[in-house]
């Protein structure tokens, strides 16, 4: 008898194991796998966007006289991420520490409503300098004739001559040694503006941007 019984028992603990394993309904709460839900949030955004499908606008701000990081701090807040700047002196400078230039222009214009993923430029010059009447445009590719680089920057004098001329940068005013290139500005260049490049050494003399020429 005693054996007939744990048998018994075994059977019926065998086939509770096996209807639960056809029923996955039978498991308790905590057996759930968690699925994440795919459904929309009642703002119809998805997280830290804008509404699906739907094109947001704002007024962008007229920030031409400040501070470059203060335009930029201040766009945001309206509302515009896409940001970037350049060197309105046409110089090719960076922008490496916004708190020490100055906005000169921006695009789209100050007081414009536009799309608040439209890309705003700011033209920029550093604190102590003016700004042009006009952003300066890059030099362009020189061709086969000499550009005139007189008081443009010598990193945009070397981008728009050729990527194999040989090139030398000298201080007109010390000794100084020319490592950045983006702070500098033409004096004197050898050959003269107008002459032909037929593969000639070139020779430049600068002195820092915010230094006049001797």
């Amino acid at each position: 008898m005693r054996t007939h019984r744990t048998t018994t028992l075994l059977i019926t603990a065998v086939a509770a194991l096996a209807l639960a394993a056809c029923n996955p309904q039978a498991a308790g709460p905590d057996d759930k796998a968690s699925t994440p839900s795919a459904t929309p949030t009642a703002s119809g955004k998805a997280p830290g966007g804008r509404a699906s499908g739907k094109a947001t606008t704002a007024t962008l701000p007229q920030l031409v006289g400040k501070g470059l990081q203060t335009a930029q701090d201040e766009a945001q807040a309206a509302g515009f991420f896409s940001l970037k700047s350049h060197d309105s002196l046409g110089q090719e400078r960076l922008q490496a520490l916004d708190r020490n230039w100055k906005v000169c222009s921006q695009t789209p214009a100050g007081g414009a409503k536009v799309d608040t993923d439209t890309t705003v430029d700011f033209g920029a010059v550093k604190l102590e300098e003016s700004c042009p009447a006009a952003d300066a445009p890059a030099p362009q590719p020189a061709g086969k004739t000499m550009p005139d680089f007189t008081g443009k920057g010598m990193k945009a004098a070397r981008a728009s001559l050729p990527s194999n001329a040989g090139i030398t940068v000298k201080d007109a005013l010390q000794n100084r040694m020319v490592l950045q290139e983006s702070n500098w500005k033409v004096c004197t260049q050898d050959p003269k503006a107008g002459a032909a490049l037929n593969g000639q050494l070139l020779s430049f003399t600068v002195v820092k941007t915010q230094e006049s020429c001797p």
